[in-house]
């Protein structure tokens, strides 16, 4: 399948097109790393802790650990919703987004690099239009990044030592009106029959895919042009990750 149809979405994007991306590195001045990262209205601060030492499980190993918490503010979207600390649970999409940003990371990572450090990476939403745990991921990989060599700066980490094997970057893609789409945003991914995220390496290796027939079922095609979909744009959003990091 074809997924440059020339369709025009309701943002003014052809189907290729992700919404503009910004990442605005050094957000936090507390963290040890930090970035705003934007998807169009999708806003997430994503914040990386450092720290020496790992937990109790992994002391003596000599290697380090890097782990993801989510959430979402009560007005990231249209009406307010409840903290969850204040339900006193966390909720199962929590638990399973964060999950997948610590796994994300993780692919990325050589912990006997790192050391016995810990990164903990917190992510935000500010504001959701769609794609709220890609954006996450994208940007919390900046922060870790600038986390990492705040920590070989005071010695934790040694100079000659690579803890980042590679980036990673993540994107959402969908089937909407039988067209595949690029970065969806809320209202095409609430109507799409298919949605899927893809979370690839910079060197354009796949580290997850998460794919589901909302409404209808997808073929092999149909898939491939979703993966084709999904490797040109984390390829562009692995360009603005350089950027934000000073990188050529």
């Amino acid at each position: 399948m074809n997924a440059t149809d020339g369709t025009v979405r309701i943002d003014g994007r052809t189907t290729t097109d992700h919404r503009p991306v910004t990442i605005e590195r050094g957000w936090s001045t507390q963290a040890e790393g930090s970035a705003l990262i934007s998807f169009g209205n999708t806003k997430v601060l994503c914040t990386a802790s450092f720290t020496n030492g790992v937990p109790r499980w992994m002391a003596g190993k000599g290697a380090g650990w890097v782990t993801a918490e989510y959430s979402m503010l009560p007005r990231s979207t249209n009406e307010r919703m409840q903290r969850e600390s204040i339900k006193g649970k966390v909720g199962g999409r929590t638990h399973e987004i964060s999950r997948l940003i610590g796994r994300s990371l993780r692919a990325v990572v050589d912990m006997k690099g790192l050391g016995e450090n810990t990164l903990v990476l917190d992510c935000d939403v500010l504001q959701a239009d769609g794609g709220t745990r890609t954006a996450s991921i994208t940007g919390a990989y900046v922060a870790m990044a600038d986390a990492i060599e705040w920590g070989r700066e005071r010695g934790f980490i040694g100079k000659k030592a690579t803890p980042l094997t590679d980036s990673v970057q993540a994107i959402s893609v969908g089937i909407v009106g039988g067209v595949p789409m690029l970065d969806l945003a809320y209202e095409e991914d609430s109507r799409a029959d298919t949605d899927m995220n893809i979370v690839t390496t910079g060197s354009g290796t796949f580290i997850e895919v998460q794919g589901t027939a909302e409404h209808a079922p997808f073929d092999r095609d149909e898939l491939n042009a979703l993966l084709d979909l999904g490797l040109t744009g984390n390829a562009s959003l692995a360009a603005v990750q350089r950027s934000a990091l000073g990188l050529a």
